[in-house]
């Protein structure tokens, strides 16, 4: 992998980082907000499983597969045939998408009291909680269309290169969705209602911010009903398996809910906000390391440069780890007062954030291998395979289940958390080892060792966080929202400065990499000459 290839790559996870960063934090304000309003009861419970049968057919059949599946064949036209074929293939694509998202949204509106009956078994099909659950289902699902149409303009945006709109995308949701809460929720007789309404208008909203981008590139947005488009029969194939493979994570919490919808009431908002703060370091890191890469695999692959994409996929890997690890024991060590600083108000007491934090540490174990997951399958699907990846899902969800089925009894919703994490992990495995085997790569010991050095280095700032934590509240108390505020500023400054310290001195040469991702930061604080000085020396 070149230099240039590195900056390119490390750059544009740092701009994918930087809005899914902003994103992030949206997203966290706009639980908050949920969380103050609404706590974590029935009313909750309702719109989770309303808002989490959409976001999985997302995963499914718009970010997921339809991304995954175009942007390999939409750069091997671009690099072999020339923007103008690519643009046609495009135009086709989003022709027969619209049509496909229409239908599906209209029976998704129809059948919705089957799909709230499939989804959360155990609220019955009969009283207040099921018909509530049916009709936000119904509100909330035109959402697939807007989001599809969004995931379209990311697959072509992302080959071009083109990662801010694409990446600033989901803010304008969480945009909607608060905005809702604040305007449209009181003057309603069944407030939660306004927050799928916003769900909607933050689609709405997500469309518009992709439409200016796309137009600037040259691509007009006129239908071509050339279904017999050879690009399109290699797109379906490769998207048929990636419809179930792309989206294993959602759906193994697709059946986690069906689960935890027969244990205590509040299991599923528990398990919700937990996961959403897990959410924050891999959609902030890993998603966005793997979408800034699987543009430079796919331009690999199609002009079959072996080596040039193992060292890309290698390094996308190392320096996912390297961020991941010690976010991984940073949640772990300060997951609780996160919880109370973000959530616990209003309807959300101290019992939940309890309820809350024992999801969260077992999340947070399988962080490494949800990252790692998200890296090596933009690898398989790069080189347009995407039949390993799902017999890897498959495996994956029944171990999910299995798992599931163990734990929940000692562990309640914590043990749905845990089995996650254990399927994750098992199928992070196969597709390392399965990856060798394709392309006869005999190991990867770089990887292995730069995770080694993190691990170590993670673990080092564990141990010290843990005595900072408990020193700290020998001397200072953490019951006000600034003192929570600042103990978690400083805790966080501690760990990452003792991390790097680390990191360092083990020799961890992801630093550049990071230096890279940020060094558009940098350039405004360290003059240029600076810089280039200490990379040349």
């Amino acid at each position: 992998m070149s230099k240039d290839e590195i900056k390119n790559v490390s750059r544009a996870a740092g701009v994918v980082g930087f809005f899914t960063f902003l994103s992030r934090i949206l997203g966290l304000v706009r639980d908050m907000v949920i969380a103050c309003f609404f706590g974590s009861g029935m009313t909750t419970d309702a719109f989770f499983v309303a808002f989490r049968i959409p976001n999985l057919l997302r995963r499914l059949f718009a970010e997921g597969s339809l991304t995954i599946a175009f942007i390999p064949v939409f750069t091997e036209y671009l690099t072999t045939k020339g923007k103008k074929d690519a643009f046609e293939l495009a135009r086709v694509v989003l022709t027969l998408l619209t049509i496909i998202i229409t239908v599906l949204t209209l029976l998704g509106i129809i059948f919705s009291p089957w799909i709230v009956r499939f989804q959360a078994y155990g609220f019955g099909d009969t009283g207040y909680k099921y018909e509530l659950t049916v009709l936000l289902t119904r509100i909330i699902f035109p959402y697939i269309f807007f989001i599809s149409i969004v995931a379209f303009c990311m697959g072509v945006l992302n080959s071009l290169r083109r990662f801010a709109a694409p990446a600033s995308a989901p803010i304008f949701l969480n945009i909607g969705i608060i905005g809702a809460v604040f305007l449209i929720s009181p003057h309603l007789s069944c407030p939660i209602i306004g927050v799928a309404i916003g769900v909607i208008i933050g689609g709405m909203l997500q469309v518009g911010i992709q439409i200016p981008s796309i137009l600037k590139e040259g691509f007009v947005m006129i239908p071509c009903f050339k279904f017999d488009h050879p690009g399109i029969k290699r797109i379906g194939m490769l998207m048929l398996p990636a419809i179930f493979g792309s989206a294993v994570y959602q759906f193994n919490q697709f059946i986690g809910t069906l689960i935890a919808s027969f244990l205590t009431e509040g299991s599923i908002s528990w398990l919700y906000y937990s996961d959403r703060i897990t959410q924050f370091p891999l959609g902030v890191f890993a998603i966005a390391i793997s979408t800034a890469v699987l543009p430079s695999l796919s331009t690999q692959a199609a002009q079959k440069e072996t080596d040039q994409f193992l060292n890309t996929l290698n390094h996308a890997l190392r320096l996912t780890f390297f961020i991941i690890l010690p976010s991984m024991v940073g949640l772990i060590i300060l997951g609780k007062p996160i919880i109370r600083l973000l959530f616990e108000r209003g309807a959300f007491d101290a019992n939940s954030t309890l309820m809350t934090y024992r999801a969260l540490v077992f999340y947070a174990t399988g962080l490494w291998a949800f990252s790692g997951i998200r890296v090596i399958v933009a690898g398989f699907y790069a080189l347009q395979d995407t039949k390993t990846p799902v017999k890897m899902a498959i495996i994956a969800v029944i171990s999910y289940m299995i798992f599931s089925l163990a734990l929940m009894g000692p562990l309640k919703h914590a043990g749905l958390a845990l089995a996650l994490s254990l399927a994750s992990s098992l199928q992070f495995i196969l597709l390392i080892i399965l990856f060798k085997r394709k392309l006869h790569v005999k190991g990867l010991r770089p990887v292995l060792v730069s995770a080694v050095k993190c691990s170590s280095a993670a673990a080092f700032m564990g141990v010290c966080l843990y005595y900072s934590s408990s020193i700290w509240f020998i001397f200072i108390p953490c019951n006000g929202l600034w003192n929570m505020i600042t103990y978690l500023f400083c805790q966080i400054a501690i760990g990452l400065s003792i991390y790097f310290v680390s990191a360092s001195v083990l020799g961890c040469s992801e630093l550049q990499s990071v230096a890279e991702i940020f060094f558009p930061i940098f350039r405004k604080i360290i003059p240029y000459r600076k810089i280039t000085a200490h990379r040349k020396g």
